[in-house]
């Protein structure tokens, strides 16, 4: 890749993860009842699930610019801490929301892959390139 789309791609990555943690806030604390259906008993389990594998892909790519080891460890400690601030916000600020282990838990392994897809990601990277 070019070194200015890295310059770009650096630009952009904290306003990117600043706008989804704001989304994600927003929507972890007003009345979402209007979610399509995904037709199973855990449609709000799996949506927990891709948003916070998606917030932990976003936040790797900021910290990928800031920090030269551990990279893959900081995302997923800030996302996760991010997913238990927001349970305890639902039950502290919210009437029609409330605090849900199993959202921690769907938050969580959804983390957990992401950190696996970055970590297999990696592993294919420093072979191609060896």
């Amino acid at each position: 890749m070019p070194t200015r789309n890295l310059l770009v791609l650096k630009k952009w990555s904290l306003i990117l993860v600043i706008g989804y943690a704001t989304a994600l806030t927003i929507g972890s604390l007003i009345n979402t009842g209007g979610m399509p259906e995904l037709g199973s008993s855990y449609d709000d389990k799996i949506y927990h699930f891709i948003a916070y594998s998606m917030f932990t892909i976003l936040a790797y790519n900021y910290f990928s610019y800031k920090q030269k080891k551990h990279k893959i460890l900081y995302a997923a400690v800030f996302v996760i801490v991010y997913g238990i601030v927001i349970e305890v916000l639902q039950h502290v600020l919210t009437s029609n929301r409330t605090l849900d282990a199993y959202d921690v838990l769907a938050n969580s392994l959804g983390v957990l892959l992401a950190v696996i897809a970055l970590v297999l990601r990696k592993r294919m990277n420093l072979k191609m390139n060896a």
